[in-house]
């Protein structure tokens, strides 16, 4: 990671939202390593829920967080595979208003150097809604891992170099569309 120390660091304020019908604040280790990594990466967590994993109940999360002022960033995890109950790529597509592509690309080609073909089926994938950045990644804790060391440690990191999501931020939430 290449860091300007010159530059301020900026905390991010961050929500993590497990998606599933099956974990508990216990067994949600994902969820777990997720507020490890972003409050030992400087960032504050405003708020960790675990939420079944169906459509309607993650639109609904994902708009009350989206709204919320003091919400920068939404990290998810789990329902971005194939099977019937994942639902979480549908369910950004109702509240996303900018997609972030390079995110799912660039996180199946780091995921691909692990565990090879495998990758292809994440659907890991990333938006900007109303000014908030939303990360969907997959249930894994290696998944998670993956995701943070190789790309939002960096990417929500103020100093990193030569840009990343943490500088945009103030000009996302200018936004017309950003909540009032």
């Amino acid at each position: 990671m290449r860091l300007d120390p010159n530059r301020p660091f900026i905390p991010l304020k961050c929500v993590v939202v497990t998606l599933s019908d099956t974990r508990t604040e216990d067994s949600d280790t994902s969820g777990q390593y997720l507020v490890q990594a972003l409050t030992e990466g400087g960032h504050t967590l405003v708020d960790k829920m675990i939420i079944p994993d169906h459509r309607e109940n993650i639109i609904a999360a994902l708009r009350e967080s989206i709204t919320n002022p003091n919400i920068d960033v939404v990290l998810c995890t789990g329902g971005t595979g194939l099977t019937g109950r994942d639902q979480t790529p549908e369910a950004l597509e109702a509240v996303v208003e900018k997609w972030i592509p390079g995110f799912g690309e660039l996180f199946r080609w780091l995921s691909y150097q692990k565990i090879g073909t495998s990758t292809i089926q994440s659907r890991a994938c990333a938006g900007l809604a109303s000014g908030t950045l939303i990360f969907a990644l997959p249930g894994s804790p290696s998944a998670c891992r993956d995701a943070w060391t190789g790309i939002l440690a960096a990417q929500l990191n103020s100093q990193h170099r030569p840009c990343n999501f943490a500088e945009l931020l103030p000009r996302l939430q200018e936004s017309p569309i950003r909540r009032k």
